[in-house]
């Protein structure tokens, strides 16, 4: 019989909590040790005004910070808009992921939240 639970094998940890944005913010970092692979995902509802720009950040220590290259992510990731998901996989080699969020022009600004998927994990279940 084959089993369909992903839940055993993923973690999904809030990076940048559900929440009204309207400046630049650095979401909470993210442990990848014990996993494969990782994910990104940026859930957005209401935009009212601004532009949303989503990143990622990478890092060793989890103290020193650098922006994810274009060829360590698979997919892109562009301005938010409105009542939209994106999303982008992690193929570089950091222990460490964070999301970013870079807003102009916002005075009320725009409801989202942003998690990292850790896969792949080398013990199962994932507590």
């Amino acid at each position: 019989m084959t089993t369909r639970d992903l839940t055993s094998a993923i973690a999904v940890d809030a990076s940048l909590a559900p929440g009204d944005y309207t400046a630049t913010s650095n979401g909470a970092s993210v442990d990848l040790r014990g996993f494969e692979s990782a994910a990104i995902a940026f859930v957005v509802g209401a935009v009212t005004d601004g532009t949303h720009t989503p990143g990622v950040e990478e890092s060793d220590d989890g103290t020193t910070w650098s922006a994810v290259a274009a060829g360590d992510l698979i997919g892109g990731l562009v301005a938010l808009a409105a009542n939209t998901t994106q999303r982008a996989g992690y193929r570089g080699a950091k222990r460490y992921l964070r999301a970013t969020l870079t807003v102009a022009g916002a005075t009320v600004g725009a409801k989202l939240a942003a998690v990292i998927v850790r896969g792949n994990a080398a013990q199962r279940p994932v507590a």
